[in-house]
């Protein structure tokens, strides 16, 4: 399937690279230019989610529901790459959006953005190993575990 005359392949290259960009313009920026967020949110994961749901409408079938149960299931959705392609932009959504927050949460509890740098990197290319290097250097500066998480 394509969306606007696009491959899967070019959705997702262009959504890598805007993902990228983004990320780029959240490390960097984000200590001169707080309202950062508001444009990555407003602009860049608006228009993820679009392409992910335009994505998913093209490659899942009613029947495909059931596939979620069991991880041989799952695997039969991600041999379509236009299901897979709406699983990597969902990735690169979630991802960012969890980038946002852990800068947001960081500046609540006033660490330094520079400090924040390796999380934020590896939540970029790993996700979750990125947001729990953020909780544990949280712990060491708010003293508690179940610090204000918003």
């Amino acid at each position: 399937m394509k969306l606007l005359c696009m491959s899967p392949d070019s959705i997702f290259q262009l959504c890598s690279s805007i993902a990228l960009v983004s990320w780029l313009i959240l490390l960097i920026t984000s200590p001169f230019w707080p309202a950062v967020d508001k444009l990555l949110i407003g602009v860049v994961i608006t228009l993820f989610a679009i392409v992910y749901a335009w994505l998913i409408f093209q490659s899942f079938n009613p029947g495909d529901v059931e596939k979620f149960n069991t991880l041989e299931g799952v695997m039969q959705l991600f041999t379509d790459k236009t299901a897979v392609t709406a699983g990597w932009v969902h990735y690169l959504a979630f991802d960012l959006m969890t980038g946002i927050w852990i800068k947001k949460n960081a500046q609540k509890h006033g660490i330094n953005h520079w400090i924040l740098i390796p999380c934020l990197f590896f939540t970029f290319m790993l996700g979750p190993v990125g947001l729990l290097l953020y909780l544990i250097i949280r712990l060491a500066y708010a003293k508690q575990y179940f610090a204000d998480n918003y």
